[in-house]
């Protein structure tokens, strides 16, 4: 391809919405253009890397025995009210109605489709097990988009389900699929990590996310280096604090904390260290009211409440009025006993004695509270946000923890969606039975930029082999009547004939233009035409990391010189 026909308007100023550094060079690099928030146009060389991710994605899930299908993007409600997501994806879903006023979505996943085609045609297990999977685009209303196409309102995804028979056959079917999403990875060349992930709306038993390690990245995940445990921060255990020696039980007894709203002042007020205070949480879930406790120095996680409630969602009480209508105080004085709610609390809390907790009186706290005596129904679980210092609950090594990009997720389904769309086989006594589902996805567009975001400099973009676009640049420089024009144009049109992806870069621009943008679309290979090197019998080859090498050319067929190049480029 030539460059003054290429397409490729790059930028020397960095736009001032970008932040990330792949958003910035993607931008800068002329890969992609925004439309509106969240919304953006593939220029070519963007859209050349995205098919290049997508050619890989394609192979591994041919070759894992997934069988490729295009499915619709306007989806009708109707199927989503019959698996009773419509009302549950919230405002994140596009709802649109046609001109006879049905309801329809703009597709943000696609089980509820899926699972609706199938179900007409897979009426035995004979037919199973079957992954079925596509590459399209899909569509939500982020309420905050950012960081460019990381996160964006359509993005492009490749999305598989798989069908089963049993949870043994779910199971084989999800280690071929954790390994096909290993080669896609490898073979794309990140520095990515597996981690226990929550399931979310997409529901079912098990989830594991795939994360591109990125100092920048949106996501925080918890690693061991002693052993294989690895979690998404919003489900993270850790090493439950153990119950050291056993405190004397004291009355328990109510005390004054007028004006104390925060656990700082109420130790304060109190004399006691923040450790040895209990916060009091209230939440309304699909069942009703919780309450949730965690140690005065600790941060709830809502997922890892949701997770165990099995709840579609958890939303805590934020308003005063509501929270005297339950506890009869405001949110500083609120605490669990007496309240006739479920309370849950975290296991990191269990061996404390002799804590304070606030009385559900305006003012007012209650010390020497204690689980045993007090609070004899309590329900203890994984409830507080892991911390650095930490340490692993499998062997008690100390967390690392990473900021991280999500490239892909897959889930266990189980039967969620069959048991709601009424998706059913006959198995080999003839009884009808629910399919067992799998659900795995990769984001195709999502990968562009955590590639970057894991390659790059000061100059620009660095690619790995298997997506960059162009494997190598001629740059023309110079005048010396045609001849290094000349020159340029054969090894050109002689390396492209031998299947050579190659950028020739002929435009009416300074020798420093042109290397500033090879570098900045992260070209691997210079190679460098010019009068200085005719006049020597040389080509210049230069790679991305600035290593420099000289080509002979002078008395050589120019075949000799594309042989030298071609073991180079390759």
């Amino acid at each position: 391809m030539k460059l003054s026909n290429y397409y490729l308007p790059t930028l020397k100023e960095t736009p001032a919405d970008a932040e990330m550094e792949s958003h910035k060079l993607m931008l800068k690099a002329g890969l992609i253009r925004k439309v509106t928030a969240g919304v953006y146009s593939y220029l070519p060389m963007g859209f050349k890397v995205l098919k290049k991710i997508e050619r890989v994605v394609r192979e591994e899930m041919n070759r894992a025995g997934a069988l490729e299908i295009k499915l619709p993007i306007i989806q009708p409600a109707d199927l989503w009210e019959e698996s009773g997501r419509w009302a549950d994806f919230g405002p994140e879903m596009f709802k649109l109605a046609d001109r006879k006023e049905r309801k329809f979505a703009l597709g943000p996943t696609h089980e509820e489709i899926i699972t609706d085609l199938v179900r007409d045609e897979l009426h035995s297990y004979k037919d199973l097990p079957l992954v079925l999977y596509q590459i399209n685009d899909k569509y939500r209303d982020e309420i905050r988009p950012r960081h460019g196409v990381m996160r964006s309102r359509e993005f492009l995804m490749k999305d598989a389900y798989s069908f089963h028979d049993s949870q043994e056959s779910l199971d084989d079917t999800y280690e071929g699929m954790y390994q096909a999403y290993a080669n896609v990875f490898d073979r794309l060349g990140l520095d990515w990590v597996a981690v226990e992930a929550p399931t979310g709306l997409m529901g079912g038993s098990y989830s594991q996310e795939f994360m591109a390690l990125a100092d920048e990245g949106g996501e925080e995940i918890v690693t061991c280096d002693q052993c294989n445990y690895s979690s998404n921060t919003e489900i993270a255990k850790y090493q439950v604090a153990s119950d050291g020696k056993r405190e004397e039980l004291k009355d328990i007894k109510e005390v004054e904390t007028p004006g104390m709203e925060s656990v700082e002042e109420v130790a304060n007020h109190l004399e006691v260290p923040t450790q040895e205070i209990v916060k009091t949480f209230i939440y309304r879930t699909d069942d009703g009211l919780v309450a949730a406790l965690v140690g005065g120095d600790d941060s709830i996680e809502e997922m890892k409440l949701i997770n165990h409630l099995g709840a579609k969602k958890a939303e805590m009480v934020s308003s005063e009025e509501e929270i005297r209508q339950i506890t009869g105080a405001n949110f500083g004085s609120i605490g669990p006993v007496g309240l006739d709610i479920p309370v849950y609390a975290d296991l990191d809390i269990k061996s404390m004695a002799n804590f304070t907790v606030g009385a559900n009186k305006n003012g007012y706290h209650l010390k020497n509270v204690n689980w045993e005596r007090d609070l004899n129904d309590v329900q203890f679980i994984n409830l507080r946000q892991v911390e650095k210092g930490d340490h692993c609950p499998k062997c008690g090594a100390k967390l690392n923890f990473h900021r991280s990009i999500e490239v892909g997720q897959i889930f266990q389904l189980g039967t969620k969606y069959s048991d709601s769309l009424n998706g059913e086989y006959h198995d080999e006594e003839g009884n009808l039975k629910p399919y067992v589902m799998g659900c795995y996805g990769i984001g195709i567009s999502r990968i562009l930029p955590a590639v970057i975001q894991q390659n790059y400099d000061e100059n620009g973009i660095k690619w790995t082999d298997s997506v960059t676009p162009f494997s190598a640049e001629i740059i023309v420089i110079g005048s010396d009547e045609g001849k290094s024009d000349k020159l340029g144009i054969d090894l050109y049109q002689k390396l492209s004939e031998e299947g050579y992806d190659i950028l020739l870069d002929d435009r009416d621009e300074s020798p420093g233009v042109k290397f500033n943008d090879a570098d900045l679309i992260g070209i691997p290979l210079k190679v460098i035409v010019g009068p200085r090197g005719l006049k020597e019998g040389v080509v210049e080859v230069e790679t991305r990391e600035g290593k420099t090498d000289e080509l002979e050319i002078e008395g050589k067929e120019i075949k000799e010189t594309v042989g030298q190049l071609g073991e180079k480029i390759g």
